[in-house]
């Protein structure tokens, strides 16, 4: 009876930790349902559908993702999208990398340049690209002062020339995602135990040599985080181009995100613009699969 009467007690007390723990996890997982969940699939239904929000539904079937092969607008898209991202993200981890080695060497001043690398990263992305925006502007802006000062008379036009604005975009997007990145790579050089640099050192291996057979090994799990986040966020860029150049000059800086966005709340075509969705979460998809698999082929 003793006995019984210890396994009911502990029953009871399974059951109330478990509700508990329910009560815990319920305002994340509504949030979770509500905000991300149905929202997917209902983007998902509403890609085979024609729909401009006040009209009914129009179930048109795999219409809106055929159309894509003749759109002009989401092929150049993706296209800048792609190029965005190349150029965007070797960029982040090679700098990142080398200012975290700085750093991380013990150099006078340390702490400062942490902050201040790390300063752009907590900045709001709009004041952030505001303020590029002026820095950018072809007479006025101190950018081209500065390049006229060393001598150059035609300097590039930045943000209204179709051959730099996507540049333009990158190299303001590097400078302030950089600093967040180098944090993370801070962390990962300090997690390497300094007893495998000294064995190297005696082994008589030089700086590049430390580099490749002890730094980069030990900083693969960061590599992979860094690149993965980095990719996902080039694809989804779309605060910057909306700021600096609203997709122009022409369709220079048009990305896949803000495209979605014109065809969802300025061309009211939701059913298409989820379909674009689709593609995008399904380029996402396949890069991060890709990245998992050479993950865990080189372990």
């Amino acid at each position: 009876m003793a006995t019984a009467a210890v396994q009911a007690k502990s029953r009871a007390i399974i059951r109330r930790n478990r509700r508990t723990a329910y009560l815990f996890l319920a305002p994340n997982f509504i949030g979770f349902l509500i905000f991300t969940l149905i929202p997917v699939l209902f983007a998902v239904v509403l890609s085979f559908n024609r729909w401009d929000g006040n009209n009914p539904m129009q179930f048109v079937g795999f219409r809106n993702f055929t159309r894509l092969f003749s759109d002009s607008n989401f092929r150049i898209s993706l296209i800048n999208t792609v190029i965005y991202t190349v150029g965007t993200v070797p960029l982040i981890m090679v700098i990142a990398l080398g200012l975290s080695m700085l750093i991380n060497s013990g150099v006078r001043g340390a702490p400062v340049y942490r902050a201040l690398h790390f300063f752009p990263h907590i900045s709001s992305i709009i004041a952030i690209s505001a303020v590029w925006q002026f820095l950018y502007h072809p007479t006025m802006g101190p950018i081209n002062k500065f390049l006229m000062a060393l001598g150059i008379s035609n300097p590039p036009g930045w943000l209204s020339s179709t051959r730099w604005a996507l540049i333009a975009v990158m190299i303001m997007i590097v400078w302030k995602s950089v600093g967040y990145y180098m944090i993370s790579y801070l962390a990962g050089l300090q997690a390497i135990p300094r007893e495998l640099y000294e064995a190297a050192t005696i082994d008589g291996a030089n700086k590049w040599k430390r580099f490749l057979h002890v730094t980069l090994p030990g900083l693969k799990p960061i590599n992979f985080y860094v690149a993965i986040i980095c990719i996902i966020n080039s694809f989804q860029v779309f605060t910057p181009i909306y700021v600096m150049t609203r997709g122009g000059p022409g369709r220079a800086t048009r990305v896949l995100v803000y495209t979605i966005y014109q065809e969802a709340f300025e061309e009211f075509n939701f059913g298409y613009a989820s379909a674009m969705s689709m593609v995008l979460f399904l380029c996402i998809f396949i890069v991060t699969v890709i990245q998992f698999k050479t993950q865990n082929q080189g372990e």
